[in-house]
């Protein structure tokens, strides 16, 4: 992917705040016309997209349809539906001691926006971030990810035949293009990352002090316990890893199964994912494919330890590594140091469900968070855990609302967007408080006279 020019970049920059500093991209019926713009050009180019995501990453039309167009032409509709209401003044309460005047939250876009999307869900994190742009007045300057380069150059092309480049404009390339952007200054970046590309990004907007939306990942933990549903938590743990080849930030990374349950648990799941895909999984269209031979070696490094309970099988010209699961694993394993991000399951057995809280307590918070069993346990567990999001008795399901937020914590992100937390997380809330001239009360005046009455009343 060629890199784009620092004099575009700034080109764009400049045009985009001309653009912003008009107030044009405020007005409501224009914001909600791009987003119909926007969905127009999607619904024009499914086609492309789908081929696109088949060509980087092996995505089944369906998978593309479920897991990437699906879920951003839904947000657009949800957007369009509510925008009025949420961009509209908000009136409230105001305390004894600042009568008689009024107070009220006002939603105003915080200006040139910067998005920077990763490669597993290329056209999803993308277009889904540049929603919320969208719906809050901003500019946008999309920056796809170099390693699905044929999505990348569709989704360009979308952006080119919609709307004016001093509006949204699409930049390419891969690290240098990374840092010439992060050199600008913008009034927001939204980044969906690696923990140390949101680093980078954010030790960059320091230098501007621009307000970050950091969306990360990390070792999201599923914990499958004594009275689970055996047959349900297979299937839906086969599920929630496999999609995209496990290449997916929320995905269950590593297993923990009560010992009592574990040989049963591993072997139905090994049973789903043969009814999900077939004897041969390597010729099923709906299993995904690794990105790149970087990526591949990486997870064919992590089988090294640990006993092999199914799968193992990899084919480096395909880019394939059959749903693998290890068992036998401890926490001192390279596959336990970081996120995995491919179709592989680390298994480790608890007997108290006290042990695994404790572990995952001291590693860095997840971005999801996945528990099977009764209801009554599960609330012990969120109440002695934390996490970005999390399912009971399911996984991945919590992205699917658009009425909860999405986002990570501590070290898998900071910020939350989808739904209204997408308009939100490109607004600034501006608080106004409007006082009448009609009287002018001597409370607040030095030098205090009516001190004592002050004192009771604030």
């Amino acid at each position: 992917m060629e890199e784009t020019s620092k004099d575009i970049i700034i080109q764009y920059i400049e045009s985009q705040g001309a653009l912003f500093d008009t107030n044009k991209t405020k007005d409501i019926p224009f914001r909600l016309e791009q987003l119909r713009k926007l969905k127009n050009s999607i619904l024009k180019n499914q086609k492309r997209i789908e081929d696109a995501l088949w060509q980087d990453l092996h995505k089944s039309p369906e998978e593309a349809y479920l897991t990437e167009v699906s879920i951003v032409t839904g947000e657009i509709d949800h957007h369009i539906k509510h925008l009025k209401r949420w961009a509209n003044p908000k009136r409230v309460s105001t305390p004894l001691h600042v009568l008689p005047s009024s107070s009220k939250i006002i939603y105003e876009p915080l200006g040139v926006s910067l998005i920077v999307a990763p490669w597993n869900y290329p056209f999803q994190l993308l277009i889904n971030s540049l929603v919320g742009s969208i719906s809050a007045g901003c500019c946008s300057i999309l920056k796809p990810s170099p390693y699905t380069p044929t999505i990348a150059k569709v989704m360009e092309e979308m952006i080119k035949e919609s709307f004016d480049s001093n509006y949204i404009a699409t930049v390419q390339g891969g690290r240098a293009t990374n840092k010439i952007l992060f050199d600008q200054r913008f009034d927001v970046i939204f980044l969906t990352g690696s923990p140390s590309l949101g680093k980078i990004a954010m030790k960059a907007a320091a230098e501007h002090l621009t307000p970050v939306v950091l969306e990360l990942g990390g070792k999201s933990p599923c914990i499958v316990d004594a009275d689970a549903n055996i047959d349900i938590a297979a299937r839906r743990i086969a599920w929630g890893k496999l999609i995209n080849a496990g290449q997916t930030c929320i995905a269950p990374d590593y297993l923990f199964a009560h010992h009592s349950i574990k040989d049963e648990l591993l072997d139905k799941i090994v049973k789903n994912i043969k009814e999900m895909y077939g004897d041969d999984i390597k010729e099923s269209r709906f299993y995904p494919r690794i990105v790149n031979q970087q990526a591949l070696d990486r997870l064919a490094g992590y089988m090294q330890q640990g006993a092999i309970h199914s799968g193992g099988e990899i084919d480096e010209k395909e880019k394939f590594i059959a749903p693998t699961i290890i068992d036998n694993v401890t926490p001192d394993f390279p596959i336990m140091q970081e996120e995995i991000f491919g179709p592989i399951l680390p298994v480790m057995t608890f007997e108290h469900l006290g042990e695994t809280i404790e572990y995952i307590n001291k590693n860095e918070k997840p971005l999801a968070f996945y528990y099977f069993g009764k209801n009554k346990k599960a609330k012990e567990v969120l109440t002695k855990s934390t996490s970005g999001g999390a399912c009971i008795n399911d996984t991945l399901m919590h992205i699917t609302n658009h009425n909860l937020p999405f986002g990570g914590v501590g070290n898998s992100g900071m910020g939350k967007y989808h739904g209204q937390d997408s308009f939100l997380a490109f607004s600034n809330k501006r608080a106004v408080v409007t006082t009448p001239t009609w009287i002018d009360l001597p409370l607040k005046y030095v030098p205090f006279k009516y001190f004592k009455f002050i004192k009771k009343i604030i």
